[in-house]
Formats: C-alpha cells, sequence, structure tokens
C-alpha cells in the first residue's frame, strides 16, 4: 500500500509540476528530443555535449586527462558521469555503476542483518537514498529520465551534497557496526552457555 500509495503521490505532484513550472516542462521536452533546431544551442546544449561525449569515449575511453569534458556546461556537478564515460569509456561507466550497486547492496545486507525495527528501516532508507540519487543523475545523463540537477553521490563536485552523502555513509557504519557488536556478543554467550555445563 505504501509503494501504491507513494506513486500515485508522485505521479501526482510530477503532473502538476510539468503543467506548472516552465522548467520542468522544459527539461521534459528537451529530454523527448534534444536535437530540435530552436532547442539544441541553448535548452539542450549540455545534453547534447553530454551524449557527445558519452559517445566519444566508446568502450575504453580517451583515457584520464585526455578527452574534452570542458565542451560540457557545468560538467563537475550536473555532467561528471559524462566525463567519466569520455575519459574511461563503457568500462569505467561499469565500474561507476558496479561500485553504487556494492555500496547499496552492502547497505541493504546491514537492513536485513539488524534485529531493531528503526535500525532497519533507516538503513534500507539511507540506502535507498544513495541509489535513488545515482539512478537519477545516470539515467539523465545517459537520457533515460529527464535531467534534474542531481549530484553524483561521492563523485560530482558539490560541497553541501558531498557532506550530507559522508553522514548518510557514518549513519550506515554506526548501524552495521551495531549489529555486528550485537552478532558477536551472541555469539560469545552461546560458547560461554557450550562451556560451561
Amino acid at each position: 500500500s505504501y509503494l501504491v500509495l507513494g506513486g500515485g503521490l508522485f505521479l501526482g505532484g510530477a503532473y502538476v509540476a510539468y503543467t506548472q513550472f516552465s522548467h520542468v516542462a522544459q527539461r521534459v521536452d528537451v529530454w523527448l528530443d534534444p536535437w530540435r533546431p530552436e532547442v539544441i544551442r541553448d535548452d539542450a546544449y549540455q545534453v547534447v555535449q553530454a551524449s557527445y561525449a558519452m559517445a566519444h569515449g566508446g568502450l575504453t575511453g580517451t583515457g584520464l586527462g585526455l578527452g574534452k569534458p570542458d565542451t560540457i556546461p557545468v560538467v563537475e556537478t550536473d555532467m561528471i558521469f559524462a566525463a567519466i564515460g569520455e575519459e574511461l569509456g563503457l568500462v569505467g561507466a561499469t565500474a561507476i555503476l558496479i561500485a553504487f550497486l556494492l555500496f547499496v547492496g552492502a547497505g541493504l545486507r546491514t537492513a536485513v542483518a539488524a534485529e531493531q525495527p528503526f535500525e532497519k528501516l533507516l538503513a534500507a532508507g539511507l540506502s535507498t537514498l544513495i541509489a535513488v540519487q545515482a539512478f537519477i543523475i545516470i539515467g539523465g545523463v545517459i537520457r533515460v529520465l529527464p535531467l534534474t540537477g542531481i549530484a553524483l553521490p561521492f563523485v560530482a563536485y558539490g560541497g553541501s551534497s558531498l557532506l550530507a552523502n559522508w553522514v548518510v555513509l557514518a549513519l550506515l557504519l554506526r548501524i552495521s557496526d551495531d549489529v555486528t557488536t550485537r552478532q558477536l556478543r551472541r555469539m560469545d554467550d552461546e560458547a560461554a552457555a557450550v562451556v560451561a555445563p
């Protein structure tokens, strides 16, 4: 019921945002067709240059420092994944995706191992937060979703985003440490009970 209610509220909010805010409608229009002559030089320039950069990177990329990511406006925040794709290619971009999958998987394993309901919910929520951020910005760069301007966690330039993501990581590490400490204490108690008789 939470997923259905949340999905319905998201769709309703997305429709209201599209109809009431011109910049949201503009981003959706650029996402649907960035190659139109009237938008390619202005509104869609960043998206088009990112697409060229990703294509130029190919399988193995141009090499570190050998690409031209400065042709993409605001590359260090919005389009850092395109710069990685250009200089490290599909191999480097896949490595970034695998790193995020490992990070989120570790967070979700922590949530499953936690015994306290609050710890379970917090670990799952924090892991999902990182996953959704990464999905939205990477999806925007490769044109699966409209570009939103969210920073890629731990990769893109942005002081407040980076600080918030380090706090998320610290909370996940704290929950993981509590879970591990409880499990070790339980194992010690069980071992002492076996030895005691």
